[in-house]
C-alpha cells in the first residue's frame, strides 16, 4: 500500500468523519463553552487536512499556512477562556 492509497483510503475518511461529528457538536451543544471546544476541534482538523494535504502535494508552503491557522486557533481560545474567567467572577 503506498503513501497515496493510504492517504486517500484511510486517513481521508477517518478525518471526514470525525468533521461530521464534530460539526454535530457544534450545533447541538447544550453549553456555549461546548460549541467553542467543539469549533476549536473543528479548526484542528482543518489544519491535519491542510497538512494531508502538503504531504501528499508535496508542496510546503502549505504547512506555513496551517501553522498561521493553529496560532490563531490558539489565540483564540485563549481569549475566549480569559472571558470566561471573567464571566466568572461577576
Amino acid at each position: 500500500m503506498t503513501l497515496d492509497s493510504y492517504i486517500d483510503y484511510v486517513i481521508l475518511p477517518i478525518l471526514a468523519i470525525s468533521l461530521l461529528l464534530v460539526f454535530i457538536r457544534l450545533f447541538k451543544g447544550p453549553d456555549i463553552v461546548d460549541r467553542v471546544i467543539a469549533l476549536d476541534l473543528l479548526i484542528t482538523i482543518g489544519i491535519s487536512v491542510i497538512t494531508v494535504y502538503s504531504i501528499s502535494t508535496g508542496k510546503s508552503t502549505f504547512i506555513d499556512v496551517a501553522m498561521i491557522l493553529a496560532l490563531i486557533a490558539f489565540l483564540g481560545t485563549i481569549a475566549f477562556s480569559y472571558y470566561i474567567e471573567k464571566r466568572g467572577r461577576k
